[in-house]
C-alpha cells in the first residue's frame, strides 16, 4: 500500500508550443534525473529536449511521440508522460489519457485556450480525470489574469481556482504570490537554476520593500478579489474532476514550476481503480493486472528492437514471473523490464499499481492487450479512430522489400497510422488523422529501417468498420461494393467510401449493415 501510495502517473498535455515539453525537462531537474535542461529552443548548444529523442522532434522542434520518464520527489515517485501536441498526433494523446491518474495542462499566457486543448480537456472530462492547469509564459507580455480565468472557465467547462497569482507581468514580471502556501516568490529570470523565495505576510509593509508600492498595492487588491469571487480550494473537488487549480509562471525560467511540482504531488491522486470489461480494478489487489496502451519501434536503432509500455493497474509486476497475456492466451516471462528516462533506459525487477514498465516486442502485443496472473480481463477505451487522410504506400525500392515490409509493420503496431490492404487489388492504403504523419513514416521508414515509399494518390471520404447481424447480408454487402472493401491489420472487413453522399446511401440502403467509426464496437 505504501508503493501505490506515493505513486504520481500524470500526462502533461496542450496545444502545440505551450511549454510542454520545457515544462517536463524542469521537473526531471528538480528530481535530479538531469543536471542542466536541455534548452528547447537554444540552437547553440546543439541540446535538444531530454523527453524528444527520436530525429524528427530533434530536427522539427516538435515532440511526434509521447514518451515516458520516472523519478523520484521526496517521498514520491512520479511519472511523467509528455505527450505531442501536434493535433496530427492526437491518437497518441488520448490513447495516453487512459494510462494516467491526472492531467496538467499547461496554457499560453499570451494566446489563451487554444483548440487542441479544448479537445482535449474533452477526454479528460469523458474519464472524469483530475486537472491542474498552469499559465506558462508569465514573463512575456500576455493577458489580463483574471480574463484567462474567465476564458479557462468558459472554453474548458469547468470551474477554476487560483493558487498562485502573478506580479505584473511581461518585462515587469516581478514574480508569483503562492495562495496556497501563503509564500512570496520573487522572479530573477535564469534558466537553470531556482529563483529564491521569501515568506511574506501581505498585510505587512514588507511586501513593498520587495515589489514596490504600485505593485504591492494592485496584488492585494487581486487577491482580495480572487478571495471573494473564487470558491475555496477543496482537494475533493479537484479529485471529483469538479475544480481546476491554477498556477502561473514561466517554465523556461524555471519559475512557478517548483510550487506546482509540491503542490501536486501532494493533491494529485495515486493510482485509481480502473474499469475492465467484466469489472473494477482496483490497484490494491494482490494479484498483477495490466494493459499495453503504446508500442514504439526503434527505441534503439542498432537492434531494431519494439517496447510494449504497459501500465500497471493492480498488485505487483514482477521480473521472470510468467503472466497469461489474455488475447493469445499464452504464458509469458519478461527477463528484462525497463523503466525509462524518454530514451535511456534501466532493467528493474518490480513494479507497483500506477507505474509504467517497458516490455520487449516481438510482434506479440497490440495496443490494448491485457496482461494479468491468469484472469479473464479485458481493458476498453483504447480505440483506432476512423481516418481521414488517405494516401496509396509502394515499395519504392524493390531490392529492400523485405526491410519495407518489416517497417510498415512496425510503424502500424505503433498506432500512428492505420493500413488497409484492398479486396480488390491488393494495394496498401494507409490512412491517418494529420498529413504530418505521412512525412514521420516516410522520414522513419528511410532513417530507421533503410527502406523507401512513394506516395500516390487516392480520393477517399472515409474509411468505417463494418458488421452485420447476418452473414448473408454482409455478404450481398461486400459483393455489390467489392471495389471499396478492404482488411484491416485484424483482417476485420472495412469500408472505404469515396464520399460522404456513398456512405449515406450505403447507410440507407443496407439497414442491417453496422457502421462503426472507431475500432471499438
Amino acid at each position: 500500500m505504501n508503493e501505490i501510495e506515493r505513486r504520481r502517473t500524470f500526462a502533461i498535455i496542450s496545444h502545440p508550443d505551450a511549454g510542454k515539453t520545457t515544462l517536463t525537462e524542469k521537473f526531471l531537474l528538480f528530481g535530479g534525473q538531469i543536471q542542466v535542461a536541455g534548452a528547447v529552443k537554444n540552437n547553440k548548444i546543439r541540446k535538444s529536449a531530454t523527453s524528444d529523442w527520436m530525429d524528427i522532434e530533434k530536427q522539427r522542434g516538435i515532440s511526434v511521440s509521447t514518451s515516458v520518464m520516472e523519478f523520484d520527489y521526496g517521498d514520491y515517485k512520479v511519472n511523467i508522460l509528455d505527450t505531442p501536441g501536434h493535433q496530427d498526433f492526437a491518437e497518441d494523446t488520448y490513447r495516453t489519457l487512459t494510462a494516467v491518474d491526472s492531467v496538467i495542462i499547461v496554457v499560453d499566457g499570451a494566446k489563451g485556450v487554444e483548440t487542441q486543448t479544448r479537445r482535449l480537456m474533452e477526454v479528460c472530462r469523458m474519464r472524469n480525470t483530475p486537472v491542474i492547469i498552469f499559465i506558462n509564459k508569465m514573463d512575456r507580455e500576455g493577458r489580463d489574469p483574471f480574463d484567462l480565468l474567465d476564458e479557462l472557465e468558459h472554453e474548458l467547462q469547468i470551474q477554476v481556482r487560483p493558487l498562485s497569482w502573478p506580479i505584473n507581468q511581461g518585462a515587469k514580471f516581478q514574480g508569483v504570490y503562492n495562495i496556497y502556501e501563503q509564500r512570496l516568490n520573487l522572479f530573477r529570470p535564469d534558466k537553470q537554476r531556482v529563483t529564491e523565495t521569501v515568506e511574506v505576510d501581505i498585510s505587512s509593509t514588507e511586501l513593498e520593500a520587495h515589489v514596490g508600492d504600485a505593485d504591492a498595492r494592485k496584488l492585494r487588491d487581486d487577491l482580495q478579489l480572487v478571495e471573494g469571487v473564487y470558491p475555496p480550494f477543496d482537494v475533493a473537488d479537484y479529485l471529483d474532476a469538479r475544480l481546476a487549480p491554477v498556477f502561473f509562471g514561466s517554465a523556461l525560467n524555471n519559475f512557478g514550476v517548483q510550487e506546482l511540482l509540491d503542490c501536486f504531488v501532494r493533491i494529485a491522486p495515486s493510482p485509481r481503480p480502473v474499469a475492465a470489461v467484466e469489472r473494477i480494478v482496483q490497484p490494491d489487489e494482490q494479484k498483477f493486472t495490466g494493459f499495453i496502451f503504446k508500442i514504439t519501434a526503434n527505441i534503439d536503432p542498432n537492434h531494431r528492437s519494439c517496447i510494449a509500455f504497459c501500465k500497471v493497474c493492480s498488485g505487483r509486476f514482477e521480473r521472470n514471473k510468467p503472466y497469461l497475456h489474455v488475447a493469445q492466451g499464452k504464458t509469458m516471462r519478461f527477463s528484462s523490464p525497463t523503466q525509462f528516462l524518454a530514451q535511456r533506459k534501466s532493467t528493474i525487477d518490480e513494479a507497483y499499481a500506477g507505474d509504467i514498465v517497458g516490455l520487449p516486442d516481438n510482434g506479440v502485443f497490440k495496443i490494448g492487450d491485457t496482461l494479468s496472473e491468469g484472469e479473464q480481463l479485458h481493458f476498453k477505451g483504447l480505440p483506432s479512430f476512423s481516418p481521414e487522410l488517405f494516401k496509396y504506400i509502394e515499395n519504392a525500392d524493390p531490392m529492400r522489400s523485405k526491410q519495407f515490409i518489416k517497417g510498415v509493420e512496425q510503424l502500424m503496431d505503433e498506432g500512428v497510422a492505420q493500413l488497409f490492404v484492398k479486396d480488390f487489388d491488393g494495394r496498401r492504403i494507409i490512412g491517418t488523422v494529420g498529413q504530418l504523419q505521412f512525412e514521420v513514416i516516410q522520414y522513419r521508414l528511410e532513417h530507421e529501417y533503410n527502406a523507401l515509399c512513394r506516395w500516390q494518390p487516392v480520393h477517399l471520404f472515409k474509411a468505417c468498420w463494418i458488421d452485420a447481424d447476418s452473414d448473408d447480408e454482409l455478404a450481398a454487402f461486400k459483393k455489390r461494393k467489392y471495389q471499396y472493401m478492404a482488411k484491416d491489420r485484424d483482417g476485420r472487413d472495412v469500408f472505404l467510401a469515396d464520399s460522404s453522399y456513398v456512405l449515406a446511401m450505403a447507410q440507407q440502403d443496407f439497414e442491417h449493415i453496422h457502421f462503426h467509426f472507431t475500432s471499438e464496437f
